[in-house]
């Protein structure tokens, strides 16, 4: 059967819902981590002890603060992204000239998943900023910064339509902007590279889990390491805009800078790149097997 351009879109979509699923199971205590101590650096000496500050004081249950929207944001994020993935495919093939049936190169697949990854960004940042917020919100109450309270989903959204309106959940959108962008030209790049590496000449379609695990690992930890500094001046924008207004991508890029250091800017870069490599291992393993699934079954019709 010939599969047309909305059934493949569909396709890609689903594979990119069951992808951010297995991307949040696997990676939400550390994404948690992470959030914490690159908002809050002075409260936690390292991942360990941010581990177990977490666990005395608020139980098992505050490394999983903020699952719900994590997996919209990231089903959102990931049907999204691999939905435009397959479309601006077909946008680079027609830049270069080639069939549309004619596989990529692994740089124009790293600049397909580029173009892809702004769309993208349109869902993932409000949903990202009520993550962060509640992620944090322990730490926001200690420091003084916000009352008692707000620790639902519910009640961080109505915080935000009051304060700011809907326009509140686009704050730090330029910074997921520049995130996104660059991060999934290497994202998409380091996982197409290290999929030619254990292909070795054969077809990529005929990889097995772990190879498709250890390429997605390494695609996700490509990105993490370009743009690190970029997510923890979007993620202190998103939380201490909680307790006022906070100053822009390069205001709070500078303050950092001058009153932290540069190393400020890697805060929770340990439990970022453990939970790069094991989430995005898993979102690639889900998003490959979930798609090759539904390929088979309506070529079977």
């Amino acid at each position: 059967m010939r599969i047309n351009s909305a059934l493949q879109a569909a396709i890609d979509l689903t594979a990119g819902a069951a992808g951010g699923t297995a991307c949040v199971v696997t990676g939400q205590p550390f994404d948690t981590a992470k959030v914490k101590m690159q908002t809050f650096p002075d409260m936690y000496k390292g991942i360990v002890d941010c581990f177990v500050k977490t666990y005395k004081q608020v139980g098992f249950r505050g490394f999983y603060k903020g699952t719900t929207p994590a997996l919209v944001a990231n089903i959102a994020e990931n049907s999204v992204l691999f939905m435009c993935y397959g479309f601006c495919q077909q946008i680079v093939r027609k830049i270069v000239g080639v069939d549309r049936k004619t596989k990529l190169s692994d740089l124009q697949n790293a600049a397909a998943g580029s173009f892809a990854s702004a769309f993208a960004t349109l869902v993932l940042c409000p949903t990202e900023l009520v993550k962060c917020r509640l992620q944090a919100m322990h730490e926001m109450q200690l420091s003084g910064k916000i009352m008692q309270g707000q620790n639902t989903v519910w009640s961080v959204v109505k915080s935000v339509i009051q304060k700011d309106g809907p326009l509140g959940f686009y704050r730090g959108l330029s910074s997921t902007l520049l995130r996104e962008v660059p991060g999934y030209f290497f994202f998409f790049g380091g996982y197409e590279l290290s999929r030619t590496f254990f292909a070795s000449g054969r077809s990529k379609d005929e990889l097995g889990p772990i190879p498709l695990l250890l390429s997605g690992g390494f695609g996700g930890s490509c990105l993490w390491i370009a743009v690190y500094p970029v997510d923890c001046v979007k993620s202190r924008i998103q939380v201490l805009s909680m307790a006022g207004k906070q100053t822009g991508f390069m205001g709070t890029f500078v303050t950092v800078v001058r009153t932290e250091g540069v190393l400020a800017l890697y805060s929770g870069l340990k439990p970022t790149m453990i939970r790069a490599f094991l989430a995005n291992g898993a979102l690639f393993l889900a998003y490959e097997y979930s798609r090759k699934l539904m390929m088979k079954q309506i070529d079977s019709y």
